[in-house]
């Protein structure tokens, strides 16, 4: 879920009485001070954005649906408007300014995007990493790092874990200074580590580094978008509709095929909806 400036809807009533304040369903910059108050008051960003972090940690669950009405700005060469009520609104919504600024110029390319960045979050539902592995799961996921019975030690605790896969690499300091945690994955293709945070600083102009959630409640499409436009990947995704570029397109996202059939199959859907 995303409430920002410009939101409407009951979500942000319930949010606004939440903070004491009148309960019109308009997310204004009153709103935003207030939640920025609220997260700073609890430990969190306070970027003014409710995202499921701040959602849940404020009522303890995220809400089912997030009804509120979509802007989509036209941009010359894409269909995104016969996008609605196939992916989220609030993916729908970030569609124009990320095509303008990482050179998504046809519906050929938009289709690759999503189904990657669709297959990647989970439907577009995860914007963080999810760190919280049992041991057994460590073992398998992570196994160099964790030796022998290690990983009982680390099991269950994010932090702990992330600080200790992602210590001393990707731009971050040793495990001790918990920058692998701070620069984990996020965004709806993950965006990791702090030398990553830094390039996407410097091309988007917000400062990601000093405050990282930017990047899963504001830029969660921006930052797949980068990987994609730094990887060179819409060369390849010029390369036509055939299951032969999606793989292609698939293993320079993932380093693998894991979900190649799932990747194929939201390729097609979205594909044939944009042409």
């Amino acid at each position: 879920m995303l409430l920002k400036v410009g939101s409407k809807g009951d979500d942000v009533k319930k949010l606004q009485t939440k903070l004491g304040l009148t309960a019109d369903g308009s997310f204004g910059p009153n709103t935003e001070k207030k939640v920025k108050e609220w997260q700073q008051a609890n430990g969190l960003t306070a970027d003014g954005i409710v995202g499921d972090g701040t959602w849940s940690k404020m009522f303890g669950s995220t809400p089912q649906v997030v009804k509120e009405d979509v802007v989509i700005t036209p941009v010359e060469g894409l269909n995104i408007e016969k996008l609605k009520g196939t992916i989220p609104d609030t993916v729908i919504a970030q569609i124009a300014e990320t095509a303008k600024k990482f050179n998504i110029t046809n519906n050929l390319r938009l289709a690759h995007f999503l189904a990657q960045c669709a297959h990647e979050s989970g439907n577009f539902k995860a914007v963080s990493e999810n760190l919280n592995y049992s041991a057994d799961g460590l073992k398998k996921t992570f196994g160099k790092y964790f030796p022998g019975t290690l990983a009982e030690s680390y099991a269950k605790q994010p932090e702990k874990i992330a600080s200790r896969v992602y210590g001393g690499r990707m731009g971050n300091g040793d495990e001790s200074t918990k920058e692998g945690f701070k620069f984990r994955g996020r965004g709806y293709i993950q965006l990791t580590g702090k030398s990553n945070y830094v390039k996407f600083t410097q091309f988007i102009g917000e400062d990601c580094v000093a405050n990282p959630d930017l990047v899963a409640t504001k830029y969660p499409l921006a930052s797949a978008a980068f990987f994609f436009n730094n990887n060179s990947l819409w060369t390849i995704c010029d390369r036509g509709s055939s299951d032969e570029v999606v793989t292609s397109v698939t293993k320079r996202v993932n380093g693998g095929t894991h979900g190649l059939s799932d990747r194929l199959e939201k390729f097609k859907k979205y594909y044939s909806i944009l042409k």
